[in-house]
């Protein structure tokens, strides 16, 4: 580490996002953010519509308003990115 740099602040770890086919994305956030923010970054970078994915932790939904103090994330935790797929329900037998 060159002289002057910091290691950053524990509560600001990068979070990875993991995509379905398996690429991770790094953002670091502070324990209060709102995880919209996150998730409309993400969007940004990755040229999706943020109402085309949905972002999963530990199995469940996140939701924009809440913040990774208010779902327990600590370091090394990842999110999920899945698409909305629509079809798939296949034929009736």
């Amino acid at each position: 580490m060159a002289d002057g740099e910091q290691n950053p602040p524990a509560n600001m770890a990068p979070k990875p996002i993991t995509v379905m086919d398996g690429s991770e994305v790094y953002f670091r956030i502070k324990p209060q953010t709102q995880f919209h923010k996150l998730m409309n970054q993400y969007c940004l970078k990755t040229s999706l519509d943020v109402n085309s994915v949905t972002f999963l932790f530990d199995g469940r939904r996140l939701r924009p308003e809440e913040t990774p103090e208010k779902v327990a994330m600590e370091d090394g935790d990842e999110i999920d990115c899945l698409l909305h797929q629509v079809g798939g329900g296949g034929e009736d037998f």
